[in-house]
């Protein structure tokens, strides 16, 4: 299978408003959760809206330096961007797989280095996802600047891998809104539950 190419405006414009959306919802429905809600498991082997929070932190804390760093690099080195970008099979496959999943930690078993360990997390998870997605919004401002498709990101576990920077914004995007749906699943399944 090929690259696909899409207009790089409308690519970040998507990748724009689906960031946004999160937020809003973060900002929404989160941020009011006490310490109880945020650590109420919906069962035994679930993660609480806390953990499934803390998770996405520990993932940004690992994939935005390194996104950071190279779109530093690519644009020293003069990249530009072009009106088209460009991604390929293997983040495409993976993006699709976590978008199309209901337990997006049953698809891909989460390494212990991203896997929560609170359990009894405070709103400060709430604020470090916001301040995530708000670290996220200004490194697709600058993806926009650079040839995305031609920058290379190594995953932080397996620096071998390396990835087009236009699937890691989609897989990681795809991540945060799949642990979204959900925390808002444990939200759901906790309130039908008795105290």
């Amino acid at each position: 299978m090929s690259a696909s190419s899409r207009d790089t405006t409308e690519f970040f414009d998507q990748l724009t408003n689906q960031v946004l959306a999160l937020r809003v919802a973060a900002h929404q429905r989160l941020r009011p959760l006490g310490t109880e809600q945020l650590n109420r498991r919906p069962g035994y082997d679930k993660w609480s809206v806390g953990q499934c929070l803390e998770h996405l932190n520990i993932l940004s804390g690992y994939y935005l330096p390194s996104v950071k760093a190279r779109l530093k690099l690519a644009k020293a080195k003069g990249s530009s961007a072009g009106a088209k970008v460009s991604s390929g099979w293997l983040g495409r496959r993976f993006t699709n797989a976590i978008r199309h999943t209901d337990e997006p930690e049953e698809l891909f078993k989460v390494p212990k280095q991203l896997a929560p360990t609170g359990v009894r997390l405070t709103g400060t998870v709430v604020e470090a996802f916001t301040r995530q997605l708000d670290e996220l919004l200004r490194l697709l401002l600058l993806a926009r600047q650079v040839d995305a498709g031609s920058v290379r990101v190594p995953s932080p576990l397996r620096p071998w891998l390396k990835l087009r920077l236009t699937d890691v914004l989609e897989m990681l995007i795809a991540s945060y809104q799949a642990y979204m749906r959900q925390a808002e699943q444990a939200l759901v399944t906790n309130a039908t539950k008795p105290a």
